[in-house]
């Protein structure tokens, strides 16, 4: 009669194990979805880690809200669904993750499981609200620089920006709709341009309210993380996430394109694009890298990566940045001059990735954002507003092709690279 309980209490706790292994699972997929990880990535590791939990066999559904997942153990199969909460971005977290999967064994106990995922989500970001502010405040300057702002406009496109990501820390923490206070930031990041540029005028280094510090400004908001991880999940078949997150993304863009409206309107910014600075092209190079370099690190601090990826990504920018620019000042047109930039950036992460273990949109979309066409859309953004819709629409055909050649050049890169 002992030994007849004994087994009963082991058949009855089997489907309880099972369920909280899946339990643990699920939280492992929620957690690396929400950190901004493709989709693809996301369920290859879930199915690395379900296997060493000892599932025989496992399916994972994704949405950007929700993980679903069937697995299998001794002939019975259980189903759960997780919640995944708003969408972030933290690269540090997505490595950790990894690893993680690659080194947990089956005899790992749920608890011990549990305690190692929740060291990682409750882990602090690896640089302070001050530090992030200044990264951006430079990367805001090096932006301007790179559109062709002399030193009044990148010194104020770097008050704007840092007062911005101020402003989007303090904001994030209480936790407001993230539409609301992206609208927020592009209001405050522009409306400091415009203050610092008066300011200036004031004490006598006047220049124009042109579009290249200006815009420059709010080009940390552009969601440069959820757009390459859709088109990354689009081309691996991740329709449902890839749409979603590309609608996310679009919603963005929206919000940050009328809060920039509302300064436009009230402070009279033009679209005059006074010449830009004359320097001698060697000195030009050098300090067009530099913008690249101090850019590129800027945004992957942003995105939570660890020192030796901010460095990566950094040099990525650099290399791809300085290529597209010194193609197109040799007479190629900007957009396929954009594209080979994109196939360069694609092609240098993936050997990142295979040789030091870096995940891959980590250190792609760093270096993407600064070729993003923001004076373009700036453009298309105050025709619109004056009614001038066939210069507007001159304006969007313009960023389109530039924006679709940064697609395309991802996208050649990742099936060349894909084994």
């Amino acid at each position: 009669m002992r030994s007849s309980l004994h087994q009963e209490d082991k058949i009855s706790s089997a489907p309880a194990a099972a369920a909280d292994a899946l339990d643990k699972l699920l939280r492992f997929g929620a957690l690396m979805l929400r950190a901004g990880n493709t989709a693809l990535r996301t369920r290859e590791r879930m199915e690395v880690m379900a296997r060493r939990m000892g599932f025989d066999a496992v399916s994972v559904v994704l949405t950007l809200d929700s993980v679903t997942a069937s697995v299998r153990r001794a002939g019975e199969w259980t189903t759960a669904v997780r919640e995944i909460g708003p969408p972030g971005i933290n690269a540090w977290r997505i490595g950790e993750l990894d690893r993680l999967a690659a080194s947990v064994e089956a005899r790992l106990a749920p608890r011990e499981l549990a305690a190692s995922l929740g060291k990682i989500e409750f882990a602090p970001h690896l640089y302070s609200d001050a530090l992030l502010a200044a990264a951006i405040g430079v990367a805001s300057g090096a932006f301007a620089f790179l559109n062709g702002g002399a030193m009044p406009e990148v010194i104020a496109a770097a008050i704007g920006g840092g007062i911005g990501q101020g402003s989007r820390a303090w904001l994030s923490r209480r936790q407001l709709n993230q539409y609301g206070v992206a609208a927020v930031c592009a209001l405050v990041a522009s409306a400091s341009y415009v203050v610092a540029a008066a300011l200036a005028g004031l004490i006598g280094f006047g220049f124009a309210h042109h579009p290249a510090g200006f815009i420059s400004s709010v080009l940390f908001l552009v969601p440069g993380f959820p757009l390459v991880a859709a088109l990354f999940d689009l081309m691996q078949h991740q329709t449902v996430v890839a749409v979603t997150r590309f609608a996310y993304g679009v919603m963005i863009l929206l919000v940050v394109a009328f809060g920039l409206s509302i300064v436009v309107a009230l402070a009279g910014v033009d679209l005059s694009r006074p010449p830009p600075p004359e320097l001698a092209y060697p000195l030009q190079l050098v300090l067009r890298g530099i913008a690249s370099f101090l850019a590129g690190c800027a945004f992957a601090m942003l995105f939570n990566n660890p020192a030796r990826t901010v460095i990566a990504a950094g040099l990525l920018a650099l290399a791809a940045n300085e290529l597209r620019l010194a193609l197109h000042d040799s007479g190629m047109m900007l957009a396929p001059a954009t594209f080979f930039g994109a196939l360069a950036i694609g092609l240098l992460a993936t050997l990142v990735d295979r040789q030091f273990d870096i995940p891959r949109i980590a250190t792609t979309v760093p270096p993407i954002i600064i070729m993003v066409p923001g004076l373009y859309a700036f453009e298309m953004i105050v025709l619109l507003q004056r009614g001038e819709m066939l210069n507007a629409l001159q304006a969007s055909a313009s960023c389109g092709f530039v924006i679709g050649a940064l697609a395309m050049g991802l996208a050649a890169a990742r099936l060349i690279s894909r084994r």
